[in-house]
C-alpha cells in the first residue's frame, strides 16, 4: 500500500513508509506543554500515530483556575502517517526541528491556535530500553525543545491570549505498550516498577533540562542533564554531569512538595535547581494512563469526547491519578554566586518500590 510519505525519502525498511517494523507497538508521538510565566494557565496536547493498529488520535487539555477541561479524539487513519489530523485537531511542522502549530477548531467548546518556537536545537535523549522478564516493554528515542508560544485558547466563550508562554515540546518513536493490554502475562510474573522524573524548565535566557529512570534500588537505568542557552546549535548545548535528584513529598503521598536537582559542569562548578511545585495537571487529561481513551485505543470509525475534572480533589494513589505534571516555580543557582528564577514542569510518574524513598511496596507512601 502507497501512502503521501511515499514521496518524500523517509524510508527506513524496504517496506512502503506505513509499514514500521514488525512490533504491534510501534508508535509516533508528538507532545506538548505551555504555560503563562505566572502559572495561573498550564495546557499540554499529545497526538500519537500507531501505525500496526491503524489508529490515530489527539488531546487538548487546559488547566486554569484549578479545573482542567480536555478534549479526546480518535480515528482510524486508514494507514496514512502523514495525514496528521484528527477531525478538529491538526498538527502542522512549520519548520523542522523549530517551530510546530497546532489548530483545534471548536472541539466540544474548545478551540486553540498555538505556534511553538524553539528556543535551541532539539535535545536527543538516550534511548530507552527495559524489559520485564522477555519482553520488550520500551525501546523508545525521544528528543526534547524548551521554546515560547503564541496565539490563542478559547474556552466556552472565555478566550486566552497566549503571548510568549512558555513551554516544551517532544517528539518520542518506538515501542511501549499501547493500546488493548496483552493477555498473556509474562513468566514468571514480577510486579512492576517505574520511578519517572522529568523536568524541562525554562529561565529567562536559557533552559535547564533532566530525566531519571531508577530501579527499585535508586539506580539509575536512562539520564540525563542539559543546559541549553537561547540559540544554541547541536553543538553548544552543555551536557552536565552526575544529576542527582532529591525529593521530600507531601505527607502521606507519593507527591513531590520540593525538590532540589544537583548537576556539574564541564569545568566541575556545580549548579542546583529548587522545585517549589504550584499545581497539578493530570496526564491522563492527555490519555497518559487515563481507563478510557489511552494510547492507541480503538474507539470506532471517529470518536471525540470532552471531560473535565478538578485535579486538586482527586485521590493521588488512584492509578489513573499517579502520572502527573506539577507545574513549578525554579530557581537556578549557578557558579559564582549567579542565580535567575524560572517556570517549568516536574512530571513525576512512580510506582513500585524506592528504596532512597522509602518506598517498598505498589503505592505505600
Amino acid at each position: 500500500m502507497l501512502t503521501w510519505g511515499d514521496e518524500y525519502p523517509i524510508h527506513q525498511t524496504p517496506e512502503p513508509v506505513w509499514v514500521a517494523g514488525s512490533d504491534r507497538n510501534f508508535y509516533d508521538r508528538y507532545f506538548f506543554n505551555g504555560y503563562s510565566r505566572d502559572g495561573s494557565v498550564f495546557f499540554g496536547a499529545a497526538f500519537g500515530v500507531y501505525p500496526h493498529l491503524n489508529i490515530m488520535d489527539g488531546a487538548f487539555s487546559v488547566l486554569k483556575d484549578g479545573v482542567q477541561k480536555s478534549i479526546h479524539l480518535s480515528r482510524i487513519m486508514n494507514h496514512e502517517r502523514m495525514d496528521v489530523r484528527v477531525g478538529p485537531m491538526k498538527i502542522d511542522v512549520l519548520q523542522p526541528l523549530h517551530s510546530v502549530k497546532i489548530t483545534l477548531d471548536d472541539a466540544e467548546g474548545i478551540s486553540a491556535e498555538l505556534t511553538f518556537e524553539g528556543r535551541h536545537f532539539p535535545i536527543e535523549e538516550p534511548r530507552f530500553q527495559r524489559r520485564n522478564g522477555s519482553r520488550t516493554v520500551m525501546d523508545v528515542t525521544r528528543m526534547t525543545q524548551n521554546g515560547r508560544w503564541t496565539g490563542w485558547i478559547e474556552i466556552d466563550g472565555e478566550r486566552i491570549e497566549v503571548d510568549s508562554y512558555f513551554g516544551t515540546r517532544d517528539r518520542s518513536w518506538g515501542i511501549r505498550p499501547i493500546g488493548a493490554q496483552d493477555p498473556q502475562p509474562v513468566i514468571p510474573e514480577k510486579p512492576f516498577q517505574f520511578y519517572w522524573v522529568w523536568t524541562p524548565l525554562n529561565f529567562p535566557n536559557l533552559s535547564l533540562y533532566f530525566h531519571v529512570n531508577e530501579d527499585e534500588k535508586g539506580n539509575s537505568w536512562n539520564t540525563r542533564s542539559v543546559l541549553a542557552m537561547d540559540g544554541a546549535g547541536t553543538d553548544e548545548l552543555l551536557h552536565l554531569e552526575a544529576p542527582t535528584f532529591a525529593a521530600e513529598y507531601d505527607a502521606g503521598t507519593r507527591r513531590v512538595r520540593k525538590g532540589v536537582l544537583t548537576v556539574t559542569d564541564g569545568q566541575g562548578r556545580e549548579h542546583k535547581v529548587h522545585y517549589e511545585p504550584m499545581a497539578v495537571f493530570q496526564m491522563k487529561g492527555l490519555g497518559y494512563g487515563h481507563p478510557g481513551w489511552g494510547h492507541g485505543v480503538y474507539k470506532g470509525e471517529y470518536a471525540i469526547e470532552r471531560e473535565d475534572f478538578k485535579p486538586d480533589v482527586m485521590p493521588w494513589n488512584q492509578p489513573d491519578n499517579l502520572h502527573i505534571q506539577a507545574i513549578s516555580k525554579v530557581r537556578h543557582e549557578g557558579p559564582d554566586g549567579l542565580s535567575s528564577e524560572g517556570i517549568g514542569a516536574l512530571e513525576q510518574l512512580y510506582i513500585g518500590p524506592h528504596a532512597p524513598s522509602g518506598w517498598k511496596d505498589v503505592l505505600d507512601a
